[in-house]
């Protein structure tokens, strides 16, 4: 819907997506009559913050935007990654990005082709040959002289790839990166302070290759010595990566010691290399380092100078189809299937697919590969798009009783300068492309009876943020951001004399396409769409209320819909709303207060002063005080319009209290209910694993006469649930004691526990078990916090401790 209202086109449905049902008429209307007033047009605007980078990028498609709303940035000396949170206690309208770093490896990473003297006395060979062509080609190749002796050394990353959601012990995004020195490693941001790298794969992919005699197969005759210049060259191509991609979670079957199968998940990273080789990693989830790799298999391609790759991920029929669409740098694309092992569901093609066979001499530097709905033909199918100079070649597939068609094409007349960088939004698949003139076009696939056409749009980054040059864009996963690289364009005809590298936010969506999206959200998670609810959070601090026509489809959907998702979404309304109606401080906490100062000078006895004095001097600095509070924590607009109530305390203050203590209410009342949902699914869990509910981790006689406690709350549910435990207990209480003083800690509070000594304990929001060590977790949001699993908790009480947090969805630190 977002796509056809900002591009002027019938809407493209992802797979296996519904229609928006009838119930928000006012929504879909507002949102169709933003998109009219607007002339069908996008209409780009700019979101503060702009970050500057501290070093030059480096790297094709610098740029990359993971599902967890991390976006990284390849960088000369490391990988900048910024993080968007929608944080709901901040209450200033720009972006609230958090900011880490992958810094780059200190020492050169040198290719295992052989033994260490054996290679050094070939280097030596190599360098002070007689022939120009051996000693010129060694010399100047940066794959075998990564440390540069005459030449700069190679420093920064050539390019970096996230995984899935739910890949690291979080259940977060790894990130892949390969260094200009053709170094992959994994890292993982496991405390959201430091990256660790988790693996290298360059170094135990060169192991198993050296243990292998640099062959494949065993089938493979053996090839020549280390001494021989064109072994010494095939050696070092055999591991030097090109580009390395993530396929989606997959389900693969473990036979344990019992015999029994039990599923688990997977996941793939397919790394191209130099020689047209893919090495195909397979890693058991959650991935924690070496331990975690499956298998390693490597298949040829075939491709001559292979420059890109991607996974082609097709559903039909509920089996799923894979693959990987490979590029080379002269022209070619095509698809080579990949055989999964002990995969569940997977099948893969009998032979190679091309999709363009032209050696044209156009490389082949991006793909995107997007799963669609056919509209006319009633199934999935998948848009292959390419960007090959300045044109951007597509691709449909799609599998029918004949088998399988492909109908392919070109773009042109998109820009005047090659592509420097593509980005595809996956839920509706808008493709964006930009050049280095500042110049990015929005491409909306629109599908005919045969195949498809596109209908594109420019937009002017030069409108946005001035004269710009554009190095990199990368789009958010819901659709609502674009991110660009930009350095400053130029002023006069001249260029400038130092660049500065700046990560700038464009908006895609308008707040009612973004609210529209929200509620008719099938992933029902605030945390995996926080660039829509960052746009939502942006226009109610802005306008200090939730639009009406919002409020009546959510109250529609509680109504309708029993589930937490809407109450979730209600509550981040109202803290919202709450932060809106907060007056930001008139001064800095830290700094010393003068006019305190002068009160304790003439309250001094030395001074002589009268009480009469002191009042009246303690009444001018509160009046002066509030008046201050008042300046500067309204717009303009705002002062003008209540500068009448603001010289009565009982009209300007109260209503604005009342009106705060009733958003607060409501807060409270819609966390209670939220509690009260998750307290029977916890008790959901003790009944169906437990016989008796001793050593549960879980205080499951407090949590049912919490339930129980209010006369107002009646569910009948949650009344047939506790009574069925409570007769399963059998009048035992099994109560909760305090580690200091081995006093009994009573259930009164849902946040935390407080024993008849005074000592205070937080409870866990997934398990409301008190944390009594001095290490648990944080939620993302700093909204509850949760403890660690032990080694005794069943798998049960684990899989709870998984989970997010009940409030606003994030996950768990």
């Amino acid at each position: 819907m977002a796509a056809a209202e900002s591009g002027g086109s019938p809407s493209v449905p992802a797979a296996g997506e519904e229609e928006p049902p009838l119930g928000l008429d006012s929504l879909v209307e507002e949102a169709a009559a933003a998109a009219a007033s607007a002339g069908f047009r996008l209409t780009a605007v700019r979101r503060e913050p702009a970050v500057r980078l501290q070093h030059g990028v480096s790297g094709l498609e610098p740029l990359a935007w993971s599902e967890d709303h991390r976006v990284s940035v390849s960088t000369a000396r490391s990988i900048a990654v910024l993080e968007q949170l929608s944080d709901v206690h901040s209450g200033g309208q720009e972006m609230v990005i958090h900011r880490t770093a992958v810094p780059a490896p200190g020492a050169a990473c040198l290719l295992k082709v052989g033994p260490k003297k054996e290679v050094a006395e070939c280097k030596e060979k190599f360098a002070n040959s007689m022939d120009p062509t051996v000693s010129q080609t060694f010399m100047l190749d940066r794959v075998f002289n990564p440390e540069g002796k005459s030449l700069p050394p190679m420093r920064g990353f050539k390019y970096s790839s996230w995984s899935p959601l739910g890949c690291d012990a979080n259940g977060r995004c790894l990130l892949a990166a390969l260094t200009m020195d053709n170094r992959l490693t994994i890292h993982a941001n496991l405390n959201r302070l430091q990256w660790v790298q988790l693996v290298d794969l360059t170094e135990i992919y060169g192991e198993r290759l050296y243990e292998a005699s640099y062959r494949l197969t065993k089938a493979d005759t053996p090839r020549g010595e280390l001494e021989d210049f064109s072994e010494f060259q095939r050696r070092h191509s055999m591991q030097t990566p090109v580009r390395m991609e993530w396929s989606g979670i997959c389900t693969t079957q473990q036979v344990k010691h019992n015999n029994e199968c039990r599923d688990v998940g997977s996941v793939l990273l397919a790394v191209l290399f130099e020689n047209s080789n893919i090495a195909v990693w397979q890693f058991q989830l959650p991935f924690l380092g070496k331990e975690s790799i499956t298998s390693c298999n490597t298949i040829e391609s075939g491709i001559s100078s292979p420059s890109v790759l991607s996974w082609w991920e097709y559903e039909h029929n509920n089996r799923k189809m894979s693959g990987l669409i490979v590029g080379s740098a002269f022209g070619p694309v095509k698809i080579l299937p990949v055989n999964l092992k002990a995969v569940k569901g997977y099948f893969t093609l009998r032979q190679p697919v091309v999709l363009w066979q032209e050696m044209d001499q156009l490389p082949v530097h991006s793909i995107k590969c997007i799963p669609l709905y056919h509209p006319y033909q009633k199934c999935s199918c998948s848009l292959v798009v390419a960007a090959r100079g300045s044109y951007v070649f597509w691709c449909l597939l799609l599998i029918s009783k004949a088998g399988l068609n492909v109908h392919n094409s070109h773009v042109t007349g998109l820009h005047s300068l090659p592509i420097v960088s593509m980005t595809a939004d996956k839920q509706n698949g808008t493709v964006y492309t930009c050049s280095n003139d500042g110049k990015v076009r929005q491409l909306i696939p629109i599908f005919t009876d045969v195949a498809l056409k596109f209908e594109h749009q420019l937009i002017k980054l030069s409108e946005v943020f001035g004269s710009v040059r554009t190095h990199g864009i990368a789009v958010s996963p819901c659709g609502a951001y674009l991110a660009v690289i930009t350095t400053e364009g130029m002023t006069n005809g001249l260029h400038p004399v130092n660049k500065n590298y700046q990560v700038q936010f464009v908006t895609l969506k308008t707040f009612e396409e973004a609210a529209a999206q929200l509620l008719e959200s099938s992933v029902q998670n605030l945390f995996r769409q926080v660039d829509l609810t960052d746009l939502v959070r942006w226009k109610i601090l802005k306008d200090k209320h939730i639009p009406q026509f919002l409020q009546e489809a959510l109250d529609k959907k509680i109504e309708s819909c029993g589930s937490t998702y809407f109450w979730r979404f209600k509550l981040f309304l109202l803290r919202i709303l709450y932060q809106s109606m907060q007056k930001a401080p008139s001064e800095v906490m830290w700094k010393p207060s003068h006019e305190d100062a002068k009160i304790l000078i003439s309250d001094s006895p030395g001074m002589g002063s009268t009480e009469d004095d002191q009042e009246e001097g303690t009444s001018k600095q509160a009046s002066k005080q509030s008046l201050c509070d008042t300046g500067k924590g309204m717009d303009i607009d705002d002062t003008a319009d209540d500068s009448l109530p603001q010289s009565s305390d009982i009209g300007g203050r109260e209503p604005m209290e009342e009106k705060l203590l009733e958003i607060q209410a409501q807060i409270e009342a819609v966390e209670m209910h939220l509690t009260r949902e998750h307290m029977k699914r916890v008790l959901g869990e003790v009944y169906l694993h437990t016989w008796i509910t001793e050593n549960t981790s879980i205080p499951t006689r407090g949590v049912c006469d919490f339930l129980m406690s209010d006369d107002g709350y009646d569910d009948r549910t949650a009344r047939v649930l506790i009574g069925h435990i409570l007769k399963k207990m059998n009048k035992q209480t099994f109560p909760e004691h305090c580690s200091l003083c081995k006093e009994i800690l009573p259930f009164t509070d849902r946040k935390q526990a407080v024993c008849s000594n005074g000592h205070i304990w937080l409870r866990c929001f997934l398990t409301y078990q008190s944390c009594q060590s001095l290490v648990y977790r944080r939620c993302l949001l700093h909204d509850s916090i949760a403890r660690h699993p032990t080694p005794e908790d069943p798998e049960w009480i684990k899989r709870l401790l998984q989970g997010p947090c009940t409030f606003c969805d994030s996950p768990v630190f």
